[in-house]
């Protein structure tokens, strides 16, 4: 099974996602930024290392927050695990992706999501799923 790591960015009550673009599996879905993790790694750090290389920013990576595990149809199997951010250094640049977007809860089923995160989605959008945390000054 392979191991995934995902952050939901929240900034001023907004969720940053982000769409795959025309030549990644899954093209023009929906998702958390973030990757895999390479063997002998750390979740956190790898989150760290994806959010750095794909976002170019400098995440301060708070609690996990959900662990999904999904099989897809190909049979590839996942295990995800998101982890809250609420801080970080530098600004959003959009590295990798076809776009990345900030949206309110209430807008993310409208979304084409990846298979694996439409539950997750869902329960975001729902409330069901806490985003806030204790925050720490910069």
């Amino acid at each position: 099974m392979k191991q995934v790591v995902a952050a939901i960015i929240v900034r001023d009550e907004q969720i940053l996602i982000c769409q795959r673009t025309r030549h990644q599996p899954m093209p023009l879905k929906w998702e958390f930024p973030g990757g895999k993790v390479e063997p002998k790694e750390q979740p956190v750090d790898a989150l760290r290392r994806e959010l750095d290389e794909e976002l170019g920013i400098h995440a301060k990576i708070g609690p996990q927050v959900a662990v999904v595990q999904h099989a897809y149809g190909n049979g590839t199997s996942v295990e995800l695990r998101f982890y809250l951010v609420q801080q970080f250094e530098g600004e959003i640049q959009n590295r990798i992706f076809r776009d990345v977007r900030w949206v309110s809860r209430k807008e993310l089923p409208t979304y084409d999501f990846l298979e694996a995160d439409v539950g997750l989605v869902r329960d975001i959008a729902k409330g069901t799923i806490e985003l806030t945390g204790p925050r720490s000054p910069k």
